[in-house]
């Protein structure tokens, strides 16, 4: 059977379903307990949209996984699964320190903020090049290389915020808290003129920068050389190799742009929410980016919004756990597991089925 769909099934249609299957499934599991699935609803997302200050929230996560979901998606284009975005935001949110660290008592934060952009690209673009040359060059599976990484990351930031870079020993593991010049702005005054508060939310312009950090990936992947070249690497190897594209410096590239967004995840909790730099700032999101480039079909258009929603659990999710104590935070995170379940694992569960009724209208017009 033909499973070609058409293009708003497949982007749009499927992608629906899913959702509402894992959330139905979520919903038996509230009624299990004992609570209202419709009250449930209802409180996740007032806990995500219901006012300014949980909107600012809801967007704040959302920029985070923005990043990490293109970053996933880049790799995915040329056929790598980089599962080394925690690893990479890590290491990228080392480059923004340092940077704060120099530069903020000397230079204003417009001038502080595009080198700390530069900062968390190339930290972590150079974090993904040695998988990436091991890739290319040593056959070494892209999978296993940044997941070992993602350890040693880890380990190296234990190391740096607890000896050379740590403020002081009763503080724990942390810098110095970075002064007026190492801190980026609210995004409140963009929301004033239509009415919303965002109250002391940690919204910021790091997400005006994820924004437009989708649009130059849809720029680079669908109306650049290179981006033909790493479309034609993930569809057919052997056919890039044929028609003379550079495997070595397709993969290397690759990952290393791919490790450069997931850096720049950085920016937005390091500079504009804790405003120094701890561990565990990344908090599992380049793991959570996976689940957002399946569900946006690695295309930046259905990743922003998928980010979107996945903000929307955790901000709303917070929100539910408070008002309804039967409902803990594990079910909180089981809801999401089986949103990423359902757009992941079993993305294509509904695929033959909807692939026979809108290819029947396809096929009767042929035979007309």
């Amino acid at each position: 059977m033909n499973l070609t769909l058409p293009r708003w099934v497949d982007y749009g249609l499927m992608p629906l379903i899913n959702v509402a299957v894992a959330f139905l499934i979520a919903g038996l599991v509230v009624l299990f307990v004992g609570e209202s699935p419709v009250q449930a609803a209802y409180l996740m997302v007032r806990g995500a949209f219901g006012n300014g200050y949980n909107l600012g929230f809801t967007f704040f996560f959302a920029t985070t996984f923005i990043f990490t979901g293109l970053a996933v998606a880049v790799a995915f284009h040329a056929g790598l699964f980089n599962i080394g975005g925690e690893g990479q935001a890590y290491i990228g949110g080392l480059g923004v320190g340092l940077v704060c660290l120099s530069m903020d008592t000397v230079l204003p934060w417009w001038m502080t903020f595009p080198l700390a952009i530069i900062g968390a690209a190339a930290f972590g673009a150079l974090w993904a090049f040695i998988p990436a040359y091991l890739q290319a060059r040593r056959g070494s599976h892209i999978v296993i290389t940044t997941i070992m990484f993602n350890f040693i990351a880890s380990a190296l930031m234990v190391y740096l915020l607890a000896g050379p870079l740590q403020k002081a020993a009763n503080l724990g593991p942390r810098t110095r808290d970075f002064e007026a010049g190492g801190q980026i702005p609210k995004l409140d005054w963009l929301f004033k003129p239509f009415g919303v508060d965002m109250g002391a939310s940690p919204l910021n312009i790091s997400f005006l920068l994820a924004l437009i950090m989708a649009g130059v990936v849809w720029a680079v992947v669908w109306r650049t050389r290179f981006g033909y070249e790493m479309r034609t690497q993930g569809v057919s190897p052997r056919a890039a190799i044929y028609a003379g594209m550079p495997e070595v410096k397709i993969i290397v590239l690759t990952m290393m742009f791919s490790g450069a967004l997931a850096g720049m995840m950085a920016l937005n909790p390091v500079m504009g929410d804790q405003t120094r730099l701890q561990l565990d700032f990344v908090e599992g999101a380049g793991f959570v980016g996976i689940a957002v480039a399946l569900m946006g079909r690695s295309h930046p258009a259905g990743i922003v919004p998928a980010a979107i929603l996945f903000g929307a659990l955790y901000q709303g999710g917070a929100e539910l756990a408070f008002d309804m104590p039967n409902i803990t935070r594990d079910m909180i995170v089981m809801i999401q597991g089986l949103v990423i379940l359902f757009a992941g694992a079993m993305e294509f569960m509904f695929r033959p089925a909807l692939a026979r009724i809108f290819s029947a209208p396809a096929q009767q017009e042929k035979i007309s």
